[in-house]
């Protein structure tokens, strides 16, 4: 096997729950190899056979849990609610993620960890922020072409709905002040965002 490779087999999700599990409690550095294998059950020749490098092992986690998120999020959609359901609906997915151990602990390794291994922090983006940028390009195209919104730069408005998703949530959850931040608070946020959106965006 090539350096670089993942190679899927019978244990390859038990690896990757155990791992994940590691990575969340102790951070990319302090995940040893030995807690991970013990944690999945499985032994170090087989996870090495699965993933040669713990970086490797890092990013999958963080690929295929958005992925995860991403896919459970598309089947829920009900394309026909109206534009304020639809976007109501995207908010919360995008502030729960926000607020879920794994988005909190996630963003908080890959922060800090990119400046050494900056193929973590693309893949974190490319399968995170990037990943729901292409799904809200997608569904706004989808609202504008049903005459709900009127958009001339989709790409610039999905950047602009998620970031609206993010305040007072994100900046608090940067600086470990997650406690702070209530259910009320969320909903705020979901609340504001949808109805900024569509005071700029509205047909």
């Amino acid at each position: 096997m090539q350096d670089g490779e993942i190679r899927k087999g019978r244990k390859y999700d038990q690896v990757l729950d155990g791992a994940r599990r590691i990575f969340l409690r102790d951070g990319f550095d302090g995940a040893s190899v030995d807690d991970i294998a013990r944690e999945a059950g499985v032994s170090k020749a087989t996870l090495y056979s699965y993933f040669p490098d713990k970086r490797l092992l890092f990013t999958e986690i963080c690929n295929a849990e958005c992925r995860r998120q991403a896919e459970e999020a598309e089947a829920a959609l009900d394309y026909s609610a109206s534009v304020e359901e639809m976007l109501t609906f995207a908010a919360t997915r995008i502030a729960g993620f926000l607020m879920s151990d794994f988005g909190r602990n996630m963003f908080r390794l890959v922060v800090a960890e990119a400046s050494r291994f900056p193929e973590i922090g693309r893949a974190f983006y490319r399968n995170g922020p990037g990943l729901i940028h292409d799904k809200l390009v997608h569904h706004l195209r989808h609202m504008v072409d049903k005459g709900m919104l009127r958009v001339e730069d989709i790409d610039l408005a999905a950047d602009q709905f998620a970031q609206l998703c993010k305040a007072h949530i994100h900046e608090k959850l940067i600086f470990g002040l997650a406690d702070e931040i209530t259910p009320e608070d969320v909903q705020r946020t979901v609340e504001g965002a949808v109805e900024l959106f569509l005071a700029r965006y509205r047909a």
